[in-house]
């Protein structure tokens, strides 16, 4: 085997485990959102990255890049989304093809009262992986990246 072989393989293996840690973290945020609020990871996501824009709204494509689904799938999420009553949609006034998705009232208090519910879940995902020997330098890594 070559250095760069080496070097190949050693990445996949940390591909594998940071992909084993994310799995975990999610699956840990998964049933405690479920629990709580009956929201997934991916609707806390779309409501989170709604709420982070100034004015609470995004054109569907842009959504679908920022949580990282496709059209399609982003599309169904919005869609329970909006029968819920946690966003809706419009068209763009200025470019009658675009659709916009906004949060609702109900969507802004729905992320508000699952925020610590997904914090805190967060927070004992990282602690439990941080004692694994495995895992423990993924989650300093994640502690040392800046704030953006």
């Amino acid at each position: 085997m070559t250095l760069a072989d080496e070097d190949v393989a050693i990445r996949a293996q940390n591909w594998c485990t940071l992909a084993a840690l994310h799995a975990r973290i999610e699956d840990k945020l998964e049933r405690a959102l479920q629990g709580s609020h009956q929201l997934s990871v991916r609707e806390y996501s779309v409501l989170t990255v709604l709420a982070q824009q100034d004015n609470f709204h995004l054109r569907m494509n842009q959504l679908a890049s920022a949580v990282v689904l496709s059209q399609s799938a982003t599309t169904r999420l919005v869609t329970r989304l909006e029968e819920r009553g946690l966003l809706q949609r419009y068209l763009c006034a200025d470019d009658r093809r675009g659709i916009y998705t906004e949060v609702t009232e109900a969507g802004q208090q729905m992320l508000e009262q699952a925020r610590p519910v997904n914090d805190k879940a967060l927070s004992e995902a990282l602690a439990e992986a941080e004692q694994q020997p495995e895992f423990a330098p993924l989650v300093k890594a994640l502690a040392a990246l800046p704030q953006s």
